[in-house]
């Protein structure tokens, strides 16, 4: 599956539009005091632990959105909008964008 944050894939035309998707991951507030624990794995200011579990985060929240295109019967999603957000000492991944079928 094609997943572009731009509106449209060179190439290709859009033969119908399957709707928004949306797929979310969220570190809850342990996950923050487990990587804060681990302090010495900081080296130059960034936490290599901290910067695996976004990612890890971030390919979560990717897979549920092309997921959720799938099941639309989409073969593509464009447009895509990456989202980080604190709500109560948890971490928010949101990943949005438009399901289409691409021909």
């Amino acid at each position: 599956m094609i997943v572009t944050t731009t509106p449209s894939v060179e190439g290709y035309q859009i033969a119908e539009y399957k709707g928004i998707v949306v797929g979310e991951a969220i570190l809850g507030a342990n996950v923050f005091r487990d990587l804060f624990a681990g302090i010495t794995d900081i080296i130059g200011g960034r936490s290599g632990a901290y910067e695996q579990s976004l990612a890890e985060a971030r390919e979560t929240a990717l897979k549920e959105l092309e997921d959720r295109a799938q099941d639309k019967g989409a073969n593509a999603v464009v447009g895509v909008d990456l989202d980080y957000e604190v709500i109560n000492n948890m971490l928010m991944v949101s990943a949005s964008g438009t399901a289409v079928v691409l021909g």
